[in-house]
């Protein structure tokens, strides 16, 4: 007798790729590749193309942290924080002694350290809260954006704002107390750093584990392919665990190439802050403009940042990735009160992401990967940050739980 479990579906609903969005974010992929080549050099170009990678998983997959969280504290159920501290614990597991080494090939390497003190807590507490209500953290956004999402397209303008906002008052904040920035690996040597670190994601993973069990008996299992053969690459869903060691791949292969980890919210701030200039408000006067490395950036064209060319590709990759699935620009009414809560999310997010080093990306991610204190610091208080802002979701009429 045959096993039906195991038969070919006689038929499946056929996927028609949106051709227009596909040849315009192809297209712009492959222009954009060429014209950073020349006017840039070669890793820039290929920082662009890793970003496309980015985006492309991200969206296959739906790996955002708000609503995988969202889903541990109303649901219970924890796979994709699983999958999230199985990325880190990758990326750690090789950032950590190439950090340590401090340069390969001649490219020096810098890890994703900051302070450890107030302004990381409140601000990463305030990303937390931010995220549940804009819909997105900040690779969430990104991606969202590239898939069609009108919604997100608001929390991705209000988060631009928030950012410049955070430049203007972050001095004030590092005012407050605070701990230098604390590298596990320079303090403790790379082989316990590298243990600590992986000791305290699985804790996390374990705890997800417990809690799930108690709650519904067992683990949720990972959804097969929903296509036969190799179609589901190109049109999803992906599987969360792949798509997490995919990302970590992609954040060493930045290190390598960048001469720093996966950040994202840095361009967030000089997109907002090269508006501002242009609209005459005098930006470049204000004190983290003219720190150093934000002063460079702020002189020279976005196409020169590495943070906003990989931005760039993040969006164009995931509109690539949506577009092939047939997924773009879901027509969608979104009410008044949902885009309040997108504005409102937005300017958290990107306030509390420049007072605490970075978003879920470069400070949570990123942050830990480098074996930074200040990224275990920001996980703690944007989860606590998160729970609010899911109980805040029915003000706005949101759901408690649905993936974003």
């Amino acid at each position: 007798m045959t096993d039906l479990a195991f038969e070919r579906p006689a038929y499946l609903p056929p996927v028609n790729p949106d051709r227009a969005p596909v040849l315009v974010a192809g297209g712009v992929l492959a222009i954009g590749f060429l014209a950073l080549a020349a006017l840039i050099d070669l890793r820039q170009a290929a920082l662009f193309l890793i970003g496309g990678l980015l985006g492309a998983t991200l969206y296959h997959a739906s790996f955002g942290f708000t609503g995988g969280w969202r889903r541990m504290v109303v649901e219970r159920r924890g796979r994709a924080m699983r999958a999230q501290m199985l990325m880190i614990g990758v990326a750690a597991a090789a950032m950590i002694p190439l950090l340590s080494a401090g340069s390969v090939g001649g490219q020096a390497l810098v890890g994703a350290t900051a302070p450890v003190g107030m302004s990381v807590l409140i601000g990463a507490a305030m990303f937390g809260l931010g995220m549940q209500l804009g819909g997105g953290c900040g690779s969430g956004t990104l991606f969202t954006v590239g898939g069609g999402s009108s919604r997100m397209l608001v929390t991705l303008i209000f988060f631009i704002v928030g950012a410049v906002i955070g430049t203007a008052h972050l001095p004030w904040w590092l005012a407050l107390p605070s701990m230098p920035a604390i590298g596990l690996g320079a303090e403790l040597g790379v082989g316990t750093a590298i243990l600590i670190t992986l000791a305290g994601l699985a804790l996390v993973a374990l705890a997800t584990v417990v809690i799930e069990r108690r709650t519904h008996g067992g683990l949720e299992a990972e959804p097969g392919p929903s296509r036969p053969g190799w179609s589901w690459v190109l049109r999803g869903p992906w599987p969360l665990v792949g798509a997490g060691l995919l990302l970590a791949i992609l954040n060493i292969a930045t290190l390598l190439l960048a001469g720093h980890p996966w950040s994202v919210t840095f361009g967030f701030g000089l997109w907002g802050a090269k508006i501002a200039q242009a609209a005459g408000v005098p930006v470049e006067s204000w004190d983290f403009w003219n720190w150093p490395g934000p002063q460079a950036a702020l002189g020279r064209s976005v196409l020169a940042d590495t943070t906003s060319v990989m931005n760039f590709g993040i969006i164009l990759g995931a509109g690539l990735a949506a577009s092939l699935a047939g997924k773009f620009a879901p027509r969608v009414k979104v009410p008044f009160a949902s885009m309040l809560a997108a504005a409102v999310g937005g300017i958290l997010m990107g306030y509390g992401a420049r007072l605490s080093f970075g978003c879920n990306i470069g400070a949570l991610f990123s942050g830990i990967a480098s074996g930074s204190l200040h990224g275990w610091l920001w996980f703690a208080a944007a989860f606590a940050g998160s729970i609010v802002g899911i109980r805040m979701r029915p003000f706005f009429g949101l759901d408690g739980f649905a993936r974003k």
